[in-house]
């Protein structure tokens, strides 16, 4: 397949940390209250597609060059399996997960459709190159709009984060982890390999085939959601802090790492682009009450703390623009796999995390009314680093809870 030249390449950057990790997808299962039509779903999808740049564009590797970039691609088609009533959403979400993405060759969007009852039902799975969980939400909300009041999104031309200078003003790493990164940018610069992406996805496969993720979806609805959010208001308390403090509680953890949306204070974002535009940091707390509201005012005043320090809040991204780029890539295989690096396997295991695998993370995409999506849950990446992530979604009242647990 012949992409298009571009004179203004779009490079990955931050992005680069999901180009040779496994389990970099995830998802939202959304209900509509529109009438099942197949053709107007696969006709929305093209809409979508030609509104963003990245939905129609592959990744490539630059010739005499270490650099990666999307590679756009007109002709590109987004996969859309049009299914059966009562086929399982899941078991399509598991087939997926177990089957490796190759972001050479295949879309970085994948759809499955649905009829159900007099409504349709969707599942959008991405890859996290394509955009983050926002931009997913962003996306099935477009694709909603669309599908049940033929409202077309506006075209965006991304533009992604390209350096430190596009994150706030002291956003860079301290001095002492700044020189620990340079450390072992030369100590991978003198081993003299690195990772190919066949070499990559041959592990990616042996990775998925080992893989046991279970998934659970928990409703809170109603009267249960509302006094829940009254209880966080009288504790001055926000529904994410409450979450925080029962994965803590729940997982026996005093660290949960949650997503941060970044897009109001990053100087490049424009507004309804895909992409990834979401920082995450650790929440710390060492003595933890059982006392579930305790804990959650605890919790608010740390990420209150973390998120008045731009170079705390924005940690993870000014790790990646300090790491060299193919450090980045042999990471999770000198970890995970049988790719001998001693600087990767230091930065993979240590750094990252993806040795232990015993992490715990967040992620919530907030609380939205919809005239024309009825109820969504959003599906978390099996990161490599974590045990057990939740998705949050709250859609009319209607707040589901996705756990995804690593075996």
């Amino acid at each position: 397949m012949k992409g298009r030249l571009m004179t203004d390449r779009k490079y990955l950057y931050t992005e680069r940390a999901h180009y040779m990790c496994p389990n970099m997808h995830f998802g939202i299962m959304a209900r509509i209250g529109a009438e099942f039509d197949a053709n107007g779903i696969i006709e929305s999808i093209g809409v979508l597609k030609s509104a963003h740049p990245l939905m129609r564009s592959l990744i490539a590797e630059e010739q005499g060059s270490s650099r990666i970039y999307y590679e756009e691609h007109p002709e590109l088609e987004i996969p859309v399996m049009i299914k059966e009533a009562d086929d399982n959403w899941q078991t399509d979400y598991e087939a997926i997960s177990s089957a490796g993405w190759n972001v050479q060759k295949e879309a970085l969007l994948k759809v499955f459709a649905y009829p159900s009852g007099g409504g349709t039902r969707v599942l959008f799975i991405t890859h996290h190159l394509l955009c983050d969980g926002r931009g997913l939400l962003q996306l099935v909300q477009e694709f909603a709009d669309y599908y049940s009041n033929g409202i077309r999104p506006n075209s965006v031309d991304e533009k992604l984060m390209e350096s430190l200078d596009d994150l706030p003003s002291g956003s860079d790493l301290r001095f002492i982890s700044k020189v620990l990164i340079r450390d072992f940018n030369k100590k991978w610069r003198k081993e003299g390999n690195k990772v190919s992406y066949d070499e990559y996805l041959k592990f990616e496969r042996d990775h998925d085939s080992k893989q046991d993720i279970k998934c659970d979806i928990k409703n809170v609805d109603g009267e249960d959601l509302d006094t829940l959010l009254g209880l966080c208001r009288e504790n001055g308390v926000s529904l994410n802090d409450y979450l925080i403090a029962k994965m803590m509680i729940d997982e026996g953890t005093d660290k949960v790492v949650i997503a941060s949306d970044i897009r109001n204070k990053i100087k490049n974002y424009k507004k309804g682009a895909l992409g990834n535009y979401a920082a995450a940091f650790g929440v710390v707390v060492k003595k933890r009450s059982s006392e579930i509201m305790e804990l959650a005012r605890v919790v608010d005043q740390e990420v209150r703390s973390i998120m008045k320090k731009p170079d705390r809040e924005m940690l993870v991204l000014s790790c990646y623009f300090n790491m060299d780029p193919e450090l980045l890539d042999a990471a999770a295989i000198s970890t995970l796999g049988s790719f001998e690096s001693r600087a990767a396997r230091f930065v993979g295991s240590k750094i990252f995390g993806f040795e232990k695998r015993d992490g715990h993370c967040i992620t919530n995409l907030g609380r939205i009314e919809s005239s024309v999506i009825r109820e969504g849950v959003f599906i978390p990446p099996a990161s490599p680093a974590n045990r057990k992530a939740w998705g949050v979604l709250t859609i009319n009242k209607k707040m589901r809870v996705c756990s995804i647990l690593s075996m």
